[in-house]
């Protein structure tokens, strides 16, 4: 039983995908379809769409008990130079406030260097240009040797939404994209399969930026793209982390830290993960 309840829940973004494409396709189906046969069927989708969701609230509570527990994995950061953390997992775990899409360790790191200024929110356009933040176009590399297994960077980098309003028109279009499944969320994306079968991601990269395709042999440190406004991004940043399957949809995320990092100025690097609003320094 415990086998059944974790391959469900490992399969719960799918299931949910499916039920509400289900629920969605038979309701309008069952209205515009003049064949009987055909809008019997579609009737009968929408019971399908909510026993799928009922199943996959079911297994919510029992399934998180049964995940497995990891060690953090220590990588190489995936950018160098003056970087905040933000929705960082050494602040709360799910850090993104989901366990979905592999991201329950994941982190955003915006740059934020001493020379050169961030926009902050509210200020400005109310959808600003990606090229004013100083992360965008920035170098994203390798944080595991391994090897390249996915590669998708054909998503155009959008305006910031880095005001009020910019804020929630990115609540709204994240709900749209939701529909379209989580390539739509996390953008352009390239995942690294490590020699120990621990899959590392890179999320939000800037369109047409990888340097690397699928099969490439990579090591850590080695850049791989650029950083970029792609997906369900407020603004540009880089999204980091470590999953046990190369599937976003069917991933469980796996603990990291970042090796060899100065945390807020501090003159000593150390393993870490910096914490919501503190700053890491990568040479």
């Amino acid at each position: 039983m415990n086998g059944l309840i974790s391959a469900i829940y490992r399969a719960r973004g799918v299931l949910l995908f499916v039920s509400v494409i289900a629920i969605f396709v038979g309701t309008i189906g069952a209205q515009v379809i003049p064949f009987v046969p055909v809008k019997t069927v579609a009737s009968v989708l929408p019971l399908v769409g909510i026993l799928g969701m009922l199943l996959v609230l079911a297994v919510v509570i029992p399934g998180v008990k049964l995940l497995p527990t990891w060690e953090p994995r220590t990588v190489t950061s995936p950018v160098t130079g003056r970087w905040m953390a933000l929705n960082s997992p050494a602040t709360r775990v799910p850090s993104h406030g989901v366990r979905a899409y592999g991201q329950t360790h994941a982190v955003d790191l915006v740059c934020d260097p001493a020379d050169r200024v961030r926009p902050e929110f509210g200020t400005g356009i109310v959808l600003r240009y990606p090229t004013e933040y100083p992360a965008f176009g920035e170098p994203v590399r390798a944080m595991i040797d391994g090897v390249v297994v996915r590669v998708a960077d054909s998503q155009r980098d959008h305006r910031a939404r880095a005001s009020l309003l910019g804020f929630g028109y990115m609540m709204v279009e994240g709900t749209l994209r939701e529909l379209g499944g989580p390539r739509f969320i996390v953008g352009n994306t390239i995942t690294i399969r490590g020699d120990d079968g621990v899959f590392a991601l890179v999320a939000h990269l800037k369109q047409r930026s990888a340097i690397v395709g699928v099969g490439d042999r990579v090591t850590a440190g080695q850049p791989i793209g650029a950083c970029g406004n792609s997906g369900n991004s407020s603004e540009p940043h880089v999204h980091a982390q470590l999953m046990d399957r190369a599937s976003v949809w069917t991933a469980h995320g796996i603990p990291m830290v970042f090796g060899s990092v100065s945390v807020d100025e501090e003159s000593e690097e150390r393993d870490a993960m910096p914490a919501d609003n503190e700053h890491i320094t990568v040479r």
